[in-house]
C-alpha cells in the first residue's frame, strides 16, 4: 500500500508539472518555466534565441520557404489593393470587396457568408462571389479563399508559362485530390504534382510576423524522404542549483526541480511522437495531396494517452514544412464518434437546409433527429442550434421570413 502511495504521488507531481508544460505553446513555454522556477530557490531558467520560421531557411533547409516580414497587416494590405484596384471599379464592388475582407481569417481564408453579405448590400450571390474571386489577382496568392483548394486554384490561375492542356489537368487534379490516384498514369502527372507543390497552403504566410509564429516541428522532404525535427534550439535551459542543505523543504524543491526537467523532456517526447504520426498519416499532404482528417482518439489510443492530454499538446503549436506553416489542429478533426466528424455534422446541417421545404423550414429538433436516426447518434438540440450559429445560418423562423424575400441558404 505504502509502495502505491509513493507511486502515485511520483506520478502526480510530475503530472503537475508536466500538463501546463505540454499545453504552452512556443512563445509561452519560457513565462511559464520562469514562473515556476520563481517558486522554486533551485530552479534557474534562461532563455535562448527563439528560432522562428524566417530564418529556419538558412539554419535548416533550403527547402523550407522564407517568410518575409512586414510593417503592415494583412487587413492594411488587402484595403489599399482594394482601394488602387481596377478590379472593384464601382463604389458597390468596393463595398463588397471590404465586407468580404472583415470575413478573412487570420490564415487568410475567407470564412464568411456570401449570402449574408448580398442580402446586406442588396446585391446577388453571383456578384458577391464573382467579386470575392477577384482575389485571386490581390496578394497574397490565395487570399480570400474559402478552403485550401480553392487556394490552390487561386495560385494555379496565376501561374505562368504553363499550357492549356497542363493548365486543365492540374485543374482538374486540384478539385479531385482526395483521389490523386486516378491520375497516376496521366503522361503529365508529374508535371501538374510540380505545379501543385508549390503552392501555398495557407495563404497569409508572408504577411504574419515573426514573433507570431514560432513552429514546434519541422518536416524537411528529401526527394520524398520525410525527415522530422523539433524546433528544441529555442526551448529555455534549466539549470539545478546544487545545495548540500538536507532539510525537507529542501528535498521537496529539489524534487520538483527534477520533476520540471523531467517534465521538459517528456514534452518534446510526447511532441515528437504525435509529429511521427502526423507524418505516417498525412503522408500525401507532404509529397502536395490534401490534409485527412485525423481523430485525436486515434492518436490518442496509438500513444496510450488520453485525448485531453493529446488536444493539449496540438494546441497552440505548429508544423513548418515546405508547403508552409500549418496549425497542428488542422491535422485533426473534432471527432463525435468513431465516425462522424463535427465537420460531417456541419456539411449535413447545410445540406438539410439547402434542401428544406422554404414554406416550412426545420426547426433545430427536427434537424437534430433527422441527423441522429441518419448516423446513429445521440445528439441533443442546442449542438445542432451551436453548429447551426457557427454557420452563420438564421433560425427557422427567420430563414421563413428571409424565404419570402428571395434568400436561399
Amino acid at each position: 500500500m505504502k509502495l502505491k502511495q509513493k507511486t502515485t504521488q511520483k506520478l502526480s507531481t510530475k503530472l503537475i508539472s508536466f500538463l501546463p508544460i505540454l499545453k504552452a505553446g512556443i512563445d509561452e513555454l519560457y513565462e511559464e518555466l520562469k514562473e515556476q522556477s520563481s517558486q522554486n530557490p533551485f530552479l534557474e531558467v534562461k532563455s535562448k534565441k527563439f528560432i522562428t520560421a524566417s530564418n529556419l531557411k538558412n539554419a535548416i533547409t533550403n527547402e523550407i520557404e522564407a517568410l518575409s516580414t512586414s510593417k503592415t497587416t494583412l487587413l492594411e494590405e488587402l484595403i489599399e489593393q482594394v482601394e488602387n484596384s481596377n478590379l472593384f471599379p464601382t463604389e458597390k464592388s468596393k463595398m463588397i470587396a471590404m465586407m468580404i475582407i472583415e470575413d478573412i481569417n487570420p490564415q487568410g481564408f475567407f470564412e464568411g457568408d456570401e449570402e449574408e453579405i448580398a442580402m446586406l448590400t442588396g446585391t446577388s450571390v453571383e456578384k458577391v462571389k464573382a467579386i470575392r474571386e477577384r482575389f485571386m489577382y490581390l496578394n497574397p496568392v490565395g487570399v480570400g479563399a474559402k478552403d485550401i483548394k480553392e487556394a490552390m486554384l487561386f495560385q494555379l490561375y496565376n501561374t505562368e508559362d504553363i499550357d492549356e492542356e497542363l493548365f486543365a489537368l492540374t485543374k482538374e487534379i486540384i478539385k479531385n485530390i482526395e483521389n490523386i490516384e486516378k491520375y497516376f498514369n496521366h503522361p503529365r502527372f508529374k508535371e501538374a504534382m510540380k505545379i501543385i507543390k508549390q503552392f501555398k497552403v495557407t495563404p497569409n504566410l508572408e504577411f504574419l510576423p515573426d514573433e507570431e509564429i514560432i513552429p514546434e516541428i519541422i518536416i524537411i522532404n528529401n526527394d520524398g524522404m520525410l525527415e522530422i525535427k523539433l524546433n528544441d534550439e529555442h526551448y529555455p535551459e534549466i539549470y539545478i542549483k546544487d545545495d548540500p542543505a538536507e532539510d525537507e523543504y529542501s528535498k521537496e524543491k529539489l524534487k520538483e526541480a527534477r520533476s520540471l526537467i523531467d517534465a521538459l523532456e517528456m514534452r518534446k517526447s510526447t511532441l515528437k511522437k504525435i509529429a511521427l504520426m502526423i507524418v505516417e498519416f498525412q503522408y500525401d499532404f507532404f509529397q502536395g495531396g490534401v490534409i485527412k482528417p485525423m481523430k485525436i482518439q486515434d492518436i490518442a489510443d496509438a500513444l496510450e494517452f488520453a485525448p485531453s492530454t493529446i488536444s493539449r499538446a496540438i494546441a497552440n503549436k505548429y508544423l513548418l514544412c515546405d508547403r508552409g506553416i500549418i496549425p497542428l489542429k488542422n491535422f485533426f478533426s473534432t471527432a463525435l464518434d468513431e465516425e462522424v466528424s463535427a465537420n460531417q455534422i456541419k456539411e449535413e446541417i447545410k445540406n438539410i437546409i439547402k434542401n428544406e421545404d422554404e414554406n416550412k423550414p426545420l426547426s433545430d429538433d427536427k434537424i437534430c433527429d433527422i441527423i441522429n436516426k441518419k448516423y446513429n447518434l445521440s445528439l441533443v438540440r442546442r449542438t445542432i442550434t451551436k453548429y447551426r450559429e457557427s454557420l452563420k445560418i438564421p433560425s427557422s423562423r427567420e430563414r421563413k421570413r428571409l424565404y419570402k424575400v428571395g434568400v436561399k441558404f
